[in-house]
């Protein structure tokens, strides 16, 4: 067989396609505690003097709606924005 016949067999063999972009969890999770943490010391940090003689719960209460709403409008959405490779690594062909 020619050399130009088994370029053109091989070129007629569809390439494997790479396998699903699945989202790494403990990628995520790691690049969420890395944007979380600062987020909720900085916020103890200016609400602390804000609530003092407050009980913890109290406390709390005032940071965790701040916190969430910073994390679904915000934090999240630039993670899966500007790290989606990282996030979602191609896996190895599919088997099938």
């Amino acid at each position: 067989m020619s050399a130009h016949a088994a370029s053109a067999l091989a070129s007629d063999v569809p390439a494997a396609a790479p396998g699903p972009r699945i989202l790494s969890r403990p990628r995520f999770a790691m690049l969420v505690f890395a944007g979380v943490y600062p987020l909720v010391t900085a916020l103890l940090y200016l609400v602390a003097p804000l609530t003092r003689g407050w009980t913890f719960w109290q406390q709390t209460l005032v940071i965790v709606p701040i916190v969430v709403v910073t994390m679904v409008w915000g934090l999240i959405p630039f993670l899966h924005r500007r790290f989606s490779a990282f996030l979602h690594p191609v896996r190895g062909p599919a088997a099938g």
